[in-house]
């Protein structure tokens, strides 16, 4: 239990430190064009402090399921986290503290955790047949755009650091492309087809329909990575746009059959968090296709498009999800030990939730009305209202916690007197 929970608690912490991050970096965020700094350190607590650490912790627990094989090394996952948690942790505070030499440093270990994570996942869909082939073809694809991911990052701070001159652009395209759509898209929407059926109680999406939605998202990455590489023009990665929105609209749909086919109809507050993110999904791609055919008019359209992908579309809905797999997943622990172990339902600090809820929507209204005007002070109520709701979330993840501990320290004075 251990294993997922400590990814989804770091999680919550680096939600924190993403929102203030953000704050501290008020004034630069509106027309952010890169450099070392606050915004740049909030950027990464996001994505890898809590998308990656949230896409890590839930695929090693679920991955699994889809292919019905345990993770063959526990020992993996702990050196994994262990080098990947505080690598992170402190790559975040050399971007905050604009340190190139300390930033290039820290991000070994960052590397060398999620390397670790990608060779146990390969090692659980490699010879695997007949089970859930769309989940793992996308986890396939995720673990390719980690490599482009990783290896442009690399790049990147190489440069930064003076230790090569590679072309910066071509770099940071493939960076985002491949970390937003690539490694952290593409784990999410194979995560879905396993999640949101088990919570709603109906079949998964069909094979043919996951598969189809895989192949159109890996021509959209190729289209995406040929104009990052100059192969293409700028004006095809309208193309690569469409591509992706043919994938979202075969997901979506069947999203939405899922819903409606399900035994279970009130899925509660978590996913109106699920249900925005799959609508600023579709946001992305329509500031994604208006950057594609003439994006330089606007200099903060391309902030427009990062945020509204990161924040918008995939932090939402994991943080929906999480909202159901964390009293899930202690619920099934409990199980083992008690007799009547309490409910998911039970653990699920409503009100900490609802909190969370409001504030997260209203941050993201602020944040996107900062950018549209270029409003310091907007952005600054945005980063203000968004961290009390990561402090909610953070407390709706201690209870789960406390619960937890308070269930072990009733397991083992009984497991003592058993025993005498």
């Amino acid at each position: 239990m251990s294993i997922p929970l400590r990814f989804f608690g770091a999680a919550a912490v680096f939600h924190m430190l993403a929102w203030l991050g953000l704050g501290l970096g008020a004034a630069h965020v509106p027309r952010f064009a890169g450099g070392l700094g606050w915004p740049l350190a909030a950027l990464h607590a996001l994505t890898l402090g809590v998308l990656a650490m949230t896409a890590i912790g839930a695929s090693l627990q679920l991955t699994p399921v889809a292919t019905r094989q345990a993770i063959r090394s526990l020992p993996a996952v702990r050196l994994a986290w262990w080098l990947y948690m505080p690598g992170v942790a402190a790559l975040v505070a050399a971007f905050a503290w604009r340190k190139p030499d300390a930033a290039a440093l820290a991000a070994l270990p960052v590397a060398a955790g999620l390397l670790i994570f990608g060779v146990l996942l390969a090692r659980n869909l490699i010879g695997v047949h007949g089970t859930m082939r769309g989940v793992r073809t996308m986890g396939w694809l995720a673990l390719l755009s980690l490599a482009v991911m990783l290896a442009s990052a690399l790049g990147m701070l190489g440069t930064w650091a003076g230790v090569v001159d590679w072309p910066h652009s071509g770099l940071l395209m493939l960076h985002i492309v491949f970390a937003a759509f690539g490694f952290m898209g593409m784990l999410a929407l194979g995560l879905s087809n396993i999640l949101v059926p088990m919570f709603a109680l109906a079949d998964v999406p069909s094979e043919r329909t996951q598969l189809a939605v895989a192949a159109v998202c890996a021509l959209a990455l190729a289209l995406a990575a040929a104009v990052a590489l100059d192969a293409l023009p700028h004006r095809a990665l309208a193309i690569a746009v469409a591509c992706a929105a043919v994938a979202a609209g075969l997901h979506l749909r069947s999203m939405r059959r899922v819903l409606r086919e399900g035994m279970r109809r009130e899925l509660g507050g978590s996913f109106i968090l699920v249900r925005t993110g799959w609508a600023l999904l579709l946001l992305t791609l329509a500031l994604a296709a208006w950057w594609a055919f003439d994006g330089r008019p606007y200099t903060g359209l391309a902030v427009a498009l990062v945020v509204c992908a990161l924040l918008g579309w995939l932090t939402t809905f994991l943080l929906g999800i999480l909202q159901r797999i964390v009293p899930f997943l202690a619920a099934m622990h409990l199980v083992a030990t008690r007799r009547r172990a309490p409910t998911a339902s039970a653990l699920t600090h409503e009100g900490a939730l609802r909190v969370h809820r409001w504030c997260h929507d209203a941050a993201l209204v602020a944040l996107a009305l900062g950018i549209a005007f270029d409003s310091v002070i907007a952005v600054q109520l945005a980063a203000l209202v968004g961290l009390a709701g990561a402090l909610a979330f953070a407390w709706f993840v201690e209870r789960v916690w406390a619960a937890l501990r308070a269930a072990r320290s009733m397991v083992t004075p009984a497991k003592r007197e058993s025993a005498q």
